[in-house]
């Protein structure tokens, strides 16, 4: 009997990959059982489902770091997702790791994030009683909003990846909070890599900060250019996991000029009050809107997509959570601003 494309894949991966890899023939399952396709195995299957999502569309138009920028080149969170993939699919290239699950990861790991970053972020876990964090938003989009409440249907495997991708400013290697595989792992470190290195991009565009600022070990160990700072943490991980059984991590020397790294960051550009001068306004945009969609449930029915009330405060947190930045401000203009008179 011949094989499928499929099996012909899945055998070229158990003969070429590492024994580290995570094999598509191994994979755990879906939440709900479906038929195999003949040409594509599970982890591809699930990248192109994410790629043709409405979730992945809208990050286009989600802010990274500097909100609505009116130049062309500053990072938004699409082109940060992007980033993320392709520095995790070259590690995981060199390691010899299952790209495939690699990328299905990394281009789903912020599909739960809000519209202006972090500050979206901030005000709906004031708002919630059990907060809100976007890796787990971003589990729930594909579980349960997409495709009309049906969700992607996609691989354990791909839905611990991006559950687990998050950090923020806690530790970097933390033991019992990392992806079961390597390919997970491969990407929470490349979303790290990634989003300091091009951040700091963006602020010196945006004169947030000046070169002469950045601490000189950081341009000693890492570099200056920012093409440079990747290629520099991306072969510390790949060299130091193929010394150390595959842990994925920075090396002790690197590990330090990393933090340095996020700390300078963090006082610098996340948290300076010249980059969130416009962020107080949108949190309070989201908190207003938040609680006219409380108030007026009917309407809010009308206007999104969500029918399954289950909590009708984390609903609302799901619709917030899922516009795209403009379409925010669309909506608050016309539930807010008055309009002017119309003679008919």
């Amino acid at each position: 009997m011949l094989k499928t494309i499929r099996e012909e894949i899945e055998e070229r991966e158990r003969n070429i990959l590492s024994p580290y890899a995570t094999l598509s023939s191994n994979s755990k399952g879906r939440l709900k059982k479906e038929e195999q396709c003949d040409i594509r195995t599970d982890f591809q299957r699930d990248r192109d489902r994410i790629i043709h999502s409405k979730a992945f569309r809208r990050l286009r138009y989600k802010t990274q770091v500097f909100l609505a920028p009116k130049g062309d080149h500053y990072r938004t969170r699409l082109t940060h997702t992007l980033e993320v993939s392709q520095i995790a699919r070259v590690i995981s290239r060199a390691l010899a790791l299952n790209e495939d699950l690699t990328e299905a990861i990394a281009l789903g790991h912020d599909l739960g994030h809000t519209p202006f970053g972090h500050a979206g972020e901030t005000v709906l876990n004031r708002l919630l009683k059990n907060g809100f964090r976007h890796n787990e938003q971003s589990l729930k989009v594909v579980d349960e909003i997409e495709k009309d409440g049906k969700g992607l249907n996609l691989t354990i495997e791909v839905r611990d990846g991006i559950l687990k991708h998050s950090k923020g400013k806690g530790p970097i290697t933390d033991k019992d909070n990392l992806p079961v595989t390597k390919e997970g792992q491969v990407v929470r470190i490349a979303d790290l890599i990634a989003y300091l290195s091009h951040d700091m991009d963006d602020a010196l565009r945006a004169r947030v900060i000046k070169e002469s600022s950045i601490p000189k070990d950081i341009i000693k160990f890492l570099g200056r250019k920012h093409s440079t700072r990747i290629n520099s943490m991306v072969r510390n991980i790949i060299e130091y996991a193929k010394n150390n059984d595959y842990e994925i991590r920075f090396s002790s020397e690197i590990f330090e000029i990393v933090i340095s790294l996020r700390d300078f960051m963090y006082k610098n550009v996340y948290e300076a009050d010249i980059v969130h001068k416009e962020f107080y306004k949108a949190e309070k945009m989201l908190e207003q809107l938040f609680n006219f969609f409380r108030e007026n449930q009917d309407l809010f029915l009308q206007v999104s997509e969500y029918k399954r009330i289950k909590s009708i405060d984390d609903e609302i947190a799901s619709f917030l959570s899922g516009m795209t930045d403009r379409y925010a401000i669309y909506l608050y203009e016309k539930f807010f601003l008055p309009k002017p008179w119309e003679i008919l």
